[in-house]
């Protein structure tokens, strides 16, 4: 098989969450915990930072990478989803895994990825720790998929781990409260190894309070901690949150012995795009009309970016705007403003919700918006309609998003 083949191979087996949505979900470690030993441990082989939360985990993850990269670590970074490549998943120092080790690692071990049915997001943690072993990285960023304490990544003994915040979002697997949210995403919380809290959520202090107890866990709430926001080349205001976060386990990673000066510090968030290849937060795709995208797609998310947007200055704003079909739109149409003209579309995946259905709800909110075939379309409708001066935002989804950079 060559590269398109083996991607499509995997896309094709026991159904990928990305696409299908709750029937992908695993609630126990059995599979990632079998094909760890097949393939020798490798997450036992480099160090590791561990990184969950509703919001931000995918830049806080990117920036502690940039940072560690500018410290002279040879860092690998496992993220989710991708945007265009698979490979983005998995990268060393910012450069994408190699085709040809996607290729090996399937034709190596596809007997037993199907005997087991080991779903698409087992075998890709399973072939990241086995590329970062290979690869003998001094370090690896590891983004939790979904969850914490029963997601596939949750294998890993890390040297920190960091948790951003707390929402509502996929609910159906993690619980409907707060509380029941941030027991899944302490799951990552270890026996004696230190923990950063990005927000100081009331409804679950106690919660991360309690499991940091239980293990002999130092926990770290990074909003008390760090007064001063350094500048990061990710523009979006809700990055403030993300860089105390990364500040405070920068902090805690150099008590632990890691060489990482100030300078690098700084560097490392100036330098986050370049360095690690992270789009589409507050990206901006164009001038004149200005095109801002953003992959917010839950309520906390979205609230902060509709504010952001309101202190943009424009004539008109056009909305390009598509979700996934297990959104609770009653929790995220209000956020949105009504001096907008929106393109309402469906991502290009299965679990797209309709644009017909989302027009409908859409109207009952008293929004106005046009059904369009696809992303691309919209996207194409909202340039063509727009004047200089007014303001193109492309989001609703990481799908959405994905399909106009």
């Amino acid at each position: 098989m060559n590269y398109k083949d083996t991607v499509n191979w995997m896309f094709r087996q026991l159904p990928m969450y990305q696409n299908k949505g709750k029937s992908a979900y695993k609630e126990d470690l059995s599979n990632i915990l079998l094909l760890s030993g097949h393939l020798g441990n490798p997450q036992e082989n480099f160090k590791s930072i561990h990184v969950a939360g509703t919001n931000g985990k995918g830049s806080t993850s990117h920036m502690l990478a940039s940072i560690l990269q500018e410290a002279g670590y040879k860092i690998g970074l496992y993220t989710s989803p991708h945007l265009k490549d698979f490979r983005e998943r998995i990268r060393i120092n910012g450069k994408v895994i190699n085709k040809q080790f996607v290729i090996g690692f399937v034709r190596r071990n596809k007997v037993f990825l199907e005997r087991n049915q080991l779903s698409f997001f087992e075998m890709t943690v399973g072939m990241a720790f086995n590329y970062f072993s290979k690869q003998e990285v001094d370090i690896a960023v590891i983004e939790v998929g979904l969850g914490g304490r029963l997601d596939s990544t949750n294998v890993i003994t890390p040297e920190l781990s960091v948790i951003t915040n707390i929402g509502f979002d996929h609910m159906k697997f993690l619980g409907n409260t707060l509380e029941k949210i941030a027991g899944e995403k302490a799951g990552i919380i270890k026996q004696n190894i230190p923990v950063v809290i990005g927000e100081t959520q009331k409804e679950t202090k106690t919660i991360f309070k309690t499991k940091a107890k239980a293990v002999n866990s130092t926990i770290y709430f990074a909003d008390q901690l760090v007064n001063s926001v350094l500048e990061s080349d990710l523009k979006g205001s809700y990055q403030t949150h993300n860089i105390k976060t990364v500040i405070q386990s920068i902090t805690v990673l150099r008590e632990s012995g890691f060489q990482i000066s100030e300078s690098e510090l700084k560097k490392g968030l100036l330098s986050v795009i370049k360095n690690t290849g992270l789009q589409g937060r507050w990206q901006v795709l164009g001038q004149n009309p200005k095109i801002i995208c953003d992959t917010a797609h839950n309520r906390e998310g979205l609230t902060q970016v509709m504010e952001q947007l309101q202190s943009e200055q424009f004539d008109k704003l056009h909305i390009v705007f598509g979700v996934v079909n297990d959104k609770d739109l009653n929790a995220l149409i209000p956020l949105l403003p009504v001096n907008a003209t929106y393109y309402l579309c469906k991502p290009d995946i299965q679990r797209g919700l309709d644009a017909k259905e989302l027009q409908s709800v859409f109207t009952k909110y008293g929004l106005i918006g046009n059904t369009y075939q696809s992303v691309e379309i919209a996207y194409r409708s909202a340039i063509f309609n727009a004047k200089k001066d007014d303001l193109i935002y492309v989001g609703g989804s990481t799908f959405v998003v994905a399909e106009i950079i």
